[in-house]
């Protein structure tokens, strides 16, 4: 075995004996004799090993150059452009690529350009040379070289069209439809070259999960035009990261709409007694109690407000604070609901509580509220701007202009103390009919009318969230039924 043979066994790179042997001979003749080639050879796979990565996901900008496999999931249409003092246009096709560990946007250029319009197609692995940069939705790579590998498999989507479970970190031109679960309002900033901005942003759920949408600028209005339970497509968003989850983002290019389509949204939910401090989960169940919404000044002199709920499940109950806007909800005694991004803190006489502010999604699957509520299968609107501050960062004129960051005081600098929800004890031997929302359907029941809870000795049959007459003798302050409608 030569010493050439023997470098670029121990290389194990991603390229063959005889494209290493080429450019071992193009070293050699670069550095005009100064390298034999054994050392040309070194100098090539000390080269070949600093630009090879082991997936898309190691691509980071600020690399000189990189080198990869990736499957094309789309190709976007050639567009043309004006270069200062020169006469033919410049030609770019913006391809999205990916492997089992991310995506990216691969920017090819010229009659680069052209050869992936003609000979580029969705699902084909290409080798890559490139040279990456952050670009406008994440990492790009501009491509040096390219060639197709048919023998390498890729398990990938190949689609514009996909779930939230699809989504991942770098994803560009997807298409995704969803339910909306919560809208809320339109916000400004001021970016740096002085112009204005607007975002705003919704939950969208389907079967596989729930991904927070962030509309920049164009798109933004349309967080408050629609409604919750409302089915919608979001057409060519991209996906950034934020806080360490992924957020779907949309700009002028894109577009969301109303579709006619059904789609099921199945929240997950952490059992109430299994809750623990400083824990952020997703809690399902029975609005147990409502109290009336309360104001309070915060230490910088703002005002904020505040709801409690009770809600509960098989497991147990636990009270939920809603902060900002979540405090002006419609939800009552007997409405089913799930909230997601609940923050679990001590709360009143060391009890847990669960705190919803402006990250956190409020969905009522079930309403016991009349006219007013959301309706089944609908949603609560969750408008949670409130005390928002929004910093300006650069864009390329499509999309964000800012870093959609929001404060909601989440319990902070309140200067009110939290009651807890009083009972009035009927009198003992009084005949009484009582008509409330089963928020316990155990051994006693427990009616709630929002106002007073009714625990009821009986044996009928009856399930969380009806609502129900009991008629009895109350006797130590339980309502002996001696019928129940």
């Amino acid at each position: 075995m030569s010493d050439i043979e023997g470098i670029y066994e121990d290389l194990e790179a991603d390229v063959s004996l005889e494209e290493f042997r080429e450019a071992v001979e193009e070293k050699v003749e670069q550095m005009g004799g100064l390298a034999d080639e054994e050392t040309a050879a070194m100098l090539i796979a000390h080269e070949v090993g600093e630009s090879e990565v082991n997936g898309v996901a190691d691509v980071e900008p600020g690399m000189e150059e990189v080198k990869f496999v990736a499957k094309v999931v789309s190709i976007d249409e050639l567009r043309t452009f004006e270069r200062d003092g020169e006469q033919d246009d410049g030609r770019v096709v913006n391809v999205e690529v990916a492997d089992e560990t991310g995506s990216l946007r691969a920017s090819f250029w010229d009659e680069h350009a052209e050869a992936a319009v003609n000979e580029l197609e969705e699902g084909q692995v290409l080798r890559i040379v490139g040279r990456p940069k952050e670009g406008f939705s994440g990492v790009e790579v501009s491509v040096d070289d390219v060639e197709p590998d048919d023998d390498v498999e890729i398990d990938v989507q190949v689609s514009d069209t996909y779930t939230v479970e699809d989504l991942s970190l770098g994803l560009s031109n997807v298409n995704l439809v969803g339910l909306v679960l919560d809208t809320d309002s339109v916000r400004t900033f001021d970016r740096d070259d002085g112009s204005e901005g607007k975002v705003s942003n919704l939950t969208l759920g389907d079967a596989t999960g729930r991904i927070r949408v962030t509309l920049w600028d164009e798109q933004a209005d349309q967080a408050e035009e629609l409604e919750a339970g409302t089915t919608v497509e979001v057409i060519d968003g991209y996906v950034r990261e934020r806080d360490g989850d992924l957020e779907l983002h949309l700009g002028n290019r894109g577009a969301i709409e109303e579709v006619d389509e059904d789609v099921e949204y199945v929240p997950e939910s952490t059992p109430i007694e299994s809750l623990e401090i400083d824990q952020t989960v997703d809690l399902a169940g029975v609005v147990r109690s409502a109290d009336p919404k309360r104001t309070f000044d915060r230490d910088d002199g703002s005002e904020g407000q505040v709801r409690n709920i009770r809600i509960q499940d098989a497991t147990g109950d636990i009270r939920v604070a809603m902060w900002g806007d979540k405090a002006d909800l419609d939800i009552g005694p007997g409405d089913e609901v799930a909230l997601a991004d609940v923050e679990i803190q001590d709360g009143w006489q060391d009890d847990l509580e669960a705190s919803a502010g402006w990250r956190s999604t409020i969905t009522v699957l079930e309403s016991d509220v009349g006219d007013g509520g959301a309706g089944s299968g609908s949603s609560a609107s969750d408008s949670s701007g409130d005390n928002a501050g929004l910093s300006a960062f650069g864009g390329d004129g499509d999309g964000p202009g800012a870093d959609d960051t929001e404060n909601e005081g989440e319990g902070e600098g309140e200067s009110e103390t939290q009651t807890e929800e009083q009972d009035q004890d009927p009198t003992d031997g009084e005949e009484l009919e009582f008509t409330g929302v089963v928020v316990q359907a155990g051994d006693p029941v427990v009616l709630d009318d929002g106002e007073t809870t009714m625990s009821v000795e009986t044996s009928a049959d009856v399930g969380l969230g009806e609502e129900v007459t009991a008629r009895g003798v109350v006797r130590d302050g339980r309502l002996e039924a001696s019928d129940v409608f």
